[in-house]
């Protein structure tokens, strides 16, 4: 676990050297769980932004985007089930006086069982070598198997408790599993109990007539109520989907790793309205849509796993997360979730309108089922960010530090070197930046020996450097050096924008997903 934690350790303080992230209100000494996004940080988050919008919306004839507001009439948290039901079991160390969430806590024990499978493969594989079969060995070896099975079992018990509220079995669990206070290792736990997430607020000028709000701990309900304005006004026909991309508020009392778990995060999420009965089916196309955009972005196939919910929301009929193996292991990036019509229906009987489709193939009004695909942003950036970061050996005995950003998504796409500060050279790149610069984000970079420059643009996550030479006053080439493969290859000035368009254009990268 060392290794991982250092590896994570090293994300945050390259996160934040290079320019990306940063504690929020730093120089008062921060605030807990709460993070500003600095100058490629921004360019990263609102790629990543572009991206799944142009796959969701522009890519779909039958999706549209909106934007709703943070504030809702107060009335939609009770019809989602909010007010009621939006809670987290919470158990504190006595010792400690440390809050954890209690599912957590059973989670990250199971993490461990999970690390000792991993351990064994690896193992074995050393043992064995290129005759090793992963498959046969996870479904046959004793050990393996028992690891297995009692991780299942852990989970499947935590799932029943907590979807019955018995969170006395809950803390039961986490007692029989003696599992410790990662402060002070002690296992003097309270009672397990619930706690409301929604952070309130108040609307109106003064305190008598103020109206109690709260900001929103999802975006999916300003679909829901957005609902029959949409499909109206875009005389949309059933299955058709709305997206949106926004910020919400949860009021975690156990925030941490990093940009993982925050207090106000930003959501992507497409809500797929379909024929009630058609959803098992549309459910399992959009799951086979999201993981194909994922993978479009060549982060490794064995990065993700689907993982179905022991334990469905209120709402739910099915529901799974594609996990991601961050640097602390698998973890929730994308829900996608069969809601069924409990929103519409709900929402219908709250606020007194018909929230109804008129399907003019069956001559028939009817609330529309939903699959809804959720993901987070700011989980999104992490996952790009703490697999593109790398350490390599090179051949000359020296490493360097590179950060693989896919293309596609990198803050900044080239930098243009002049390789020296003179004959007319960096002329020649502030022309190149002049051209580029209405297609891309590019820099400039004259500081320093052009090797430590290439360096410098490897950890910034750049995947292009353009250099000007004296060989650029003789006949207009360039060299263009790429970052993933530190190759280098002259080309006409001509044609360099176009070789960066055919590297980091969205079409090229998400024709991966057709």
């Amino acid at each position: 676990m060392a290794n991982q934690e250092d590896i994570f350790r090293k994300v945050i303080s390259h996160a934040k050297e290079y320019g990306y992230v940063v504690q929020s209100s730093e120089i008062y000494d921060g605030l807990s769980a709460v993070y500003d996004y600095t100058q490629n940080g921004a360019e990263l988050k609102k790629n990543i932004k572009e991206y799944w919008w142009k796959a969701m919306v522009q890519m779909h004839e039958n999706i549209v985007g909106i934007d709703a507001a943070i504030f809702m009439h107060p009335t939609t948290w009770k019809a989602s089930g909010h007010v009621d039901a939006f809670n987290d079991p919470l158990i504190d160390n006595k010792d400690s006086k440390k809050r954890y969430r209690a599912d957590v806590l059973v989670e990250d024990y199971v993490a461990k069982i999970e690390a000792k499978i991993d351990k064994e493969v690896q193992k074995a594989l050393k043992r064995f070598g290129e005759s090793f079969d992963k498959a046969q060995f996870l479904t046959t070896n004793p050990r393996v198997l028992a690891y297995q099975e009692k991780a299942q079992s852990i989970l499947k018990r935590l799932g029943r408790s907590l979807e019955a509220e018995d969170l006395e079995d809950v803390k039961n669990l986490i007692e029989e599993l003696e599992i410790v206070c990662p402060v002070s290792g002690s296992k003097n736990w309270t009672d397990v109990k619930q706690f409301n997430l929604m952070f309130g607020t108040k609307l109106g000028a003064s305190a008598e007539s103020a109206t109690d709000l709260y900001l929103r701990p999802e975006t999916a309900q300003g679909i829901f109520v957005n609902f029959l304005n949409v499909q109206k006004s875009g005389r949309l026909k059933i299955p058709f989907g709305i997206a949106q991309i926004g910020k919400a508020f949860r009021n975690e009392i156990v925030a941490r790793q990093f940009i993982f778990r925050m207090r106000e995060f930003e959501q992507m999420e497409m809500q797929f309205f379909i024929k009630p009965g058609t959803q098992i089916e549309w459910y399992e196309k959009w799951k086979e849509l999201r993981m194909k955009w994922h993978l479009s972005l060549g982060m490794g196939e064995e990065n993700y796993r689907f993982h179905d919910h022991e334990k469905l929301a209120h709402y739910a009929d099915a529901a799974t997360d594609i996990e991601f193996k961050f640097p602390f292991g698998f973890k929730e990036l994308e829900g996608i979730h069969s809601r069924t019509d409990f929103d519409l229906a709900s929402h219908e009987k709250y606020s007194g309108k018909k929230l109804q489709y008129f399907d003019p193939e069956i001559n028939e009004n009817y609330v529309p089922y939903v699959v809804e695909t959720s993901i987070g942003v700011d989980r999104m950036f992490l996952a790009v960010f703490s697999n593109s970061l790398k350490e390599e050996e090179l051949e000359n005995g020296t490493t360097r530090t590179v950060l693989k950003i896919p293309a596609v998504l990198a803050p900044t796409k080239a930098a243009v070197l002049p390789l020296v500060k003179k004959d007319g050279l960096p002329e020649i790149a502030h022309k190149i930046i002049d051209d580029l610069k209405w297609d891309f984000n590019v820099v400039y970079d004259e500081k320093d020996a052009v090797g430590r420059r290439y360096r410098r643009q490897d950890a910034a996550g750049t995947p292009f450097c353009i250099t000007v030479d004296h060989q650029t006053l003789e006949d207009e080439t360039v060299t263009i050096r790429y970052r993933d493969t530190m190759e280098q290859n002259r080309i006409a000035l001509g044609v360099v924008n176009e070789t960066i368009a055919n590297e980091v254009g969205i079409r090229n990268w998400l024709k991966k997903t057709e």
